[in-house]
C-alpha cells in the first residue's frame, strides 16, 4: 500500500534530493527511510546486547544454563 504525504524541504535539501534520486524522489525517500529503520533496529539490538553483557547477574545465569547444554547427550 502506498501513502501520499507532503513535506517541506529547504533549497539545499531539495537540490540534494533531486541530484540523488535518479529513479524518482519517492523511491529514493522510501529506500532512505527503510535503510534508517534497519540502522535504528541495529543500534537498539547493539545497546540491548551491551546492557546484557554488562549485567553480571544475567551473565552468571547464562553461564549456569550453558553448563546444562549437553545434559543427557552422548559426547
Amino acid at each position: 500500500m502506498m501513502h501520499r504525504t507532503t513535506v517541506s524541504l529547504n533549497d539545499e535539501a531539495f537540490n540534494f534530493l533531486n541530484a540523488q534520486a535518479s529513479q524518482g524522489r519517492s523511491a529514493y525517500l522510501n529506500q532512505l527511510l527503510l535503510d534508517e529503520q534497519k540502522r535504528s533496529l541495529h543500534q537498539m539490538l547493539l545497546r540491548a546486547n551491551q546492557e546484557e553483557a554488562s549485567d553480571l547477574a544475567c551473565r552468571k545465569e547464562l553461564g549456569e544454563w550453558d553448563a546444562t547444554l549437553s545434559d543427557g547427550l552422548d559426547a
